[in-house]
């Protein structure tokens, strides 16, 4: 089952971008290319994401060890310095912790090794985009105001509709959503959860990001966090929310690139 990649970079350090939920490797697109002077940076689409295939179920663990797979068939014996965002924060950190020898640093931003109930907002996403009629739509247009009654905000509509795609033209045109939206918003518990049962421990080095305006990471997510990552560093990003890369790009960007170069 493959995964969608893109490469930017031809010298230094391997790094792959990881994203979060009904996202795409592309929106990590600016922070790749912005390191891509002094890394080897990989944007990849995630197994029911963007351009890769689809999946039966959703499990964390099975996802971190296509992505380790992914890895060491894209750079036999190198090490990667893996960024993952929310869901891909989750998956980074399992591929650290399932795959060691794979992981030369870890970033983790503005997700927590525990279940979360911030996901739950992701429900009314899912909702707005399963109300668009895809047999009868006749263009974006109307997509985006069938998701604007439940989702206000033009950017995060923006984001979402970034996964609507059109096949075809006139009246051959047929709309299908890019992602695997019926697995995935069925499947909002297990995403916000975090696998049970021993996990062992990494013990790189890691960055752990959290947008200073994001419920996502609590204090009280710090002792599992080190218990599993016992060289971790918190670093709050002001005026951030949950989508930290977004919202602070230059000081996301910033933060990456020092933590590359720390020794």
């Amino acid at each position: 089952m493959s995964l969608a990649s893109t490469t930017y970079g031809d010298h230094g350090p391997r790094v792959v971008l990881l994203h979060g939920l009904f996202g795409q490797g592309r929106n990590f697109t600016g922070v790749a290319r912005a390191l891509a002077d002094e890394a080897r940076v990989t944007i990849v689409d995630l197994p029911d994401h963007g351009r890769s295939s689809w999946s039966d179920d959703f499990s964390y663990p099975a996802m971190a060890d296509r992505v380790a797979g992914f890895l060491a068939a894209s750079a036999p014996g190198e090490r990667w310095t893996v960024v993952g965002h929310s869901m891909g924060g989750k998956v980074a950190m399992l591929v650290a912790l399932r795959h060691p020898g794979l992981v030369e640093r870890l970033c983790v931003v503005d997700v927590a090794p525990a279940t979360s109930q911030a996901v739950s907002s992701f429900g009314t996403y899912v909702e707005a985009m399963r109300a668009v009629d895809l047999a009868t739509l006749p263009d974006r247009g109307t997509a985006d105001a069938v998701v604007a009654a439940r989702v206000p905000d033009r950017s995060v509509r923006g984001f979402l509709l970034q996964n609507l795609r059109r096949d075809g033209s006139g009246e051959q045109a047929r709309w299908h959503w890019q992602m695997n939206l019926a697995l995935l918003g069925d499947r909002l518990p297990e995403i916000g959860s975090w696998p049970s049962g021993p996990l062992g421990s990494y013990d790189g080095p890691v960055l752990w990001l959290a947008g200073s305006d994001s419920a996502y990471v609590t204090s009280a997510d710090a002792p599992v966090m080190r218990a599993l990552f016992p060289r971790v560093l918190l670093l709050r990003v002001k005026h951030a929310g949950h989508w930290v890369h977004a919202d602070q790009p230059e000081v996301f960007v910033a933060s990456v690139r020092r933590f590359l170069s720390a020794t």
